[in-house]
């Protein structure tokens, strides 16, 4: 069965369950809950999402139809797992990459083998550039495409196709990193790690104020 486009919020839910079955393996599969908050995590997702609960369990069903997402029984509530590698015929080192694009976006080879290291350690950047090349040259059909490089970026940039065809970004989007000097790449990852930032610093700041009021310091 050919796959169609997916939604945005339909390749971030395969994503993330890819994702979380790397990093808490023992809570996976997934309950919906779990996979919501996954979807709206604010860090490590490009773009940053609000669905809600619903939202979610309608793109499961979509992708249950597709055999993308197959359910766990046993429990009290349902659970989710991906099943990307046997659907789509690719390696897990494949799975891993289109799980990153499809939670990061728009990538070059170097952010990919740095954002994808929970899911698969690359041993260089050339083993992402191999598994990239075959799934770009899939006799079945392209899973993953190469970017045009826009001015002022060093790298090309490569994306999944699990939504279609990507439209190219208007020339004057990508002069505006080339006017600074920094690639537009360059500047998202940039954002997200201030969004992490100050997460962290969050998370700092109400350890102190818990360590204070546990030791009656005055903060």
């Amino acid at each position: 069965m050919a796959l169609p486009a997916l939604s945005l919020l339909e390749t971030r839910v395969l994503g993330v369950l890819v994702e979380k079955q790397h990093t808490v393996s023992d809570t996976y599969p997934l309950t919906l809950n779990a996979l919501a908050a996954g979807c709206n995590q604010k860090t490590s997702r490009d773009p940053v999402l609000n669905a809600t609960e619903g939202e979610v369990q309608a793109a499961i069903d979509t992708l249950q139809r597709y055999s993308l997402v197959v359910e766990s029984s046993g429990g009290r509530v349902m659970r989710y797992a991906q099943n990307i590698a046997r659907v789509l015929n690719v390696p897990n080192q494949a799975v891993a990459l289109l799980a990153t694009l499809m939670l990061r976006g728009p990538q070059t080879a170097a952010e990919l083998r740095t954002n994808s290291e929970r899911l698969h350690r690359f041993a260089d950047i050339s083993a992402v550039e191999a598994f990239l090349r075959e799934l770009a040259q899939r006799p079945d059909g392209a899973l993953v495409a190469e970017l045009p490089r826009q001015p002022g970026t060093r790298e090309t940039r490569y994306t999944h196709l699990l939504s279609g065809v990507p439209i190219v970004a208007e020339q004057s989007t990508a002069n505006v990193g080339e006017e600074h000097g920094i690639a537009v790449s360059e500047v998202s990852a940039i954002k997200r790690n201030i969004g992490e930032l100050r997460e962290e610093i969050e998370r700092l700041k109400t350890v102190v104020a818990r360590l204070c009021n546990e030791l009656g310091l005055k903060e």
